[in-house]
């Protein structure tokens, strides 16, 4: 073996190398090599497809997809962290702290509910605050007491001992002091913010101030000297209530007129003595001004509140009637004057309707109308709690009463808003099978026999109110912890104004709002209130024409 394994090395040795095969393509040398660098650049040119074309754009439609969920992770709240809106599916809820930006279509989890395979679906507005937000204004300064915002001692006392108020809320620290000054002025804040107070203080001071001038100019049998326009009877009632515990340790005298109770009631309150301050209705007011049981010649302030309400096509034309009978000042200086006054015009609202300037501009000069509007005029109350659920039309009475039988005695007063009086009294017949003790209240009633009835319940004598929207504007309701929408609200105004009812300031009870969505029309309004709450926005199309700065 060894041998042989030395002849192989010794013959390998003595083979002669051979020359390295070249493949000749049969063209001179340097048109060769000329050839070879073109067929190289081209190659380099043309791109390689290592996989199918359709497969790779699946592969980078699958990867942005993921990129686009790691990103949205960020308003996934993890387990623990405080939200501000829940789904009934996790991926759909948003943290408190995240906010949708101003040009970013949110993913909405009422983004199918017109299927009806979406029955059963709800989200929830949770309360990311204990009470009302108390914002200032830019340019505001802090002010600790009433006295601090021009109001008289006088007042100041009589407010703390009758009221037990002695700190001015926000909405009160920007609008009395213009008020005092004599503005024109258009006052919007939200429901529960103190708004009555707020044009009453300085509407009453100046009932002080012009109470020394000679009797032949302060006073007249047939001439209150302020109004106060309300659209309904038990909001004159609540308003007028209010204002003679305030006026009566004065001296001063409240009256109130409504509809319902003849033309012979009306004449002979107003000819029962001087009014100092008288609270109507517009339709009862613009019959006594054309039958000329009074006038307003002598009106130092002029109050239409509610004015959202107020606009109405079943009132518009009557509150126009009622402003031409008011020599309405055009600045500031006709209201302040002491020998010959004109009427201060004041307008108050939880909403500012956009047909508000034409209406006051056929009525006064528009450009001496100064707005007051809040920081948070026409924005879902961070305090009070919203759930809506997604349910069919037949299952709501049942989802209804066991929301009324599950509250706790510890419970507050539960509002349920239906959208018509047939519905109100078929409702309340149910209720009356269930051994559910309540009251309803609706337009068709009596004068007398409303009024009763919100007394009682703002008493305390029954807990449960069925009720139309006459309950919705307005109404002082501090007992209330629950509002039921049975029906949902038409418009985001009516929705506003149902919310409005819990969470007010004084209320010892944050509030909770249950809508019921039944109808694909609802779904659309819907849409609206999360697309706000998730922005963090007010509600769209209620922004309001004027633009006067503050």
């Amino acid at each position: 073996m060894a041998g042989r394994a030395a002849w192989s090395a010794w013959f390998s040795l003595r083979l002669p190398l051979r020359p390295a095969v070249r493949w000749s393509s049969g063209l001179p040398p340097g048109q060769e090599e000329a050839a070879s660098a073109k067929a190289k650049a081209k190659a380099e040119e043309i791109p390689v497809v290592r996989i199918p074309y359709a497969w790779r754009v699946r592969r980078e439609e699958a990867a942005a997809s993921r990129q686009g969920r790691k990103k949205d992770k960020a308003s996934i709240p993890a387990s623990g962290r405080r939200l501000l809106l829940l789904s009934r599916r996790r991926e759909l809820s948003q943290a408190a702290g995240h906010t949708v930006g101003r040009w970013e279509k949110p993913p909405l989890a009422s983004a199918g509910w017109k299927h009806r395979q979406s029955r059963g679906d709800y989200f929830q507005l949770l309360r990311t605050c204990k009470a009302p937000p108390r914002e200032e204004a830019p340019g505001d300064e802090p002010a600790a007491s009433f006295l601090d915002l021009g109001v008289e001692a006088q007042l100041c006392s009589v407010l703390q001992e009758e009221l037990g108020i002695t700190r001015p809320s926000p909405v009160q620290k920007r609008v009395i002091p213009p008020l005092l000054a004599g503005a024109n002025a258009l006052c919007a804040g939200e429901t529960g913010s103190g708004k009555t107070l707020a044009y009453l203080l300085p509407l009453i001071q100046r009932l002080l101030r012009f109470r020394s001038l000679p009797s032949g100019l302060s006073s007249s049998v047939v001439s209150p000297h302020s109004l106060v326009v309300l659209p309904s009877r038990e909001l004159a009632g609540q308003v007028k209530s209010v204002a003679a515990r305030l006026c009566a340790p004065l001296g001063l005298r409240v009256r109130e007129i409504g509809g319902g109770r003849g033309l012979h009631s009306v004449r002979q309150k107003i000819r029962a003595g001087p009014t100092d301050l008288l609270v109507s209705t517009p339709g009862i007011l613009n019959h006594a001004l054309k039958k000329r049981v009074l006038t307003l010649e002598k009106v130092h302030c002029l109050v239409l509140d509610e004015v959202d309400t107020l606009l109405d096509p079943s009132f518009v034309d009557l509150v126009e009637s009622v402003l031409q009978h008011a020599p309405l000042a055009a600045s500031d200086k006709e209201v302040v004057d002491v020998w010959d006054p004109k009427t201060q015009l004041v307008a108050v609202g939880a909403t500012v309707p956009k047909g508000l300037q034409e209406m006051l501009s056929k009525a006064a000069d528009i450009r001496s109308i100064r707005v007051l509007s809040s920081s948070n005029l026409h924005r879902l109350q961070p305090h009070v709690e919203q759930k809506f659920i997604r349910v069919k039309g037949s299952e709501k009475v049942t989802e209804l009463v066991q929301l009324i039988k599950d509250r706790k005695p510890s419970s507050g007063a539960v509002l349920v808003f239906c959208k018509d009086t047939s519905t109100v009294n078929w409702l309340s017949y149910i209720l009356d099978d269930h051994k559910i003790k309540h009251q309803r209240l609706q337009g068709h009633m009596e004068a007398a026999t409303r009024a009763s009835i919100f007394r009682a319940f703002q008493k305390g004598t029954f807990d449960v109110l069925v009720c139309t929207d006459i309950a919705s504007r307005g109404l002082d309701t501090i007992h209330v912890e629950f509002v039921i929408n049975y029906d949902f609200p038409q418009t985001l105004q009516d929705y506003l104004h149902r919310v409005g009812r819990v969470g007010r300031i004084g209320s010892k009870f944050p509030g909770t709002v249950i809508s019921f969505v039944t109808h694909r029309w609802d779904v659309d309004l819907v849409w609206k209130i999360e697309t706000a709450a998730r922005k963090r926005t007010p509600l769209p199309g209620m922004e309001p024409i004027l633009r006067v700065p503050v």
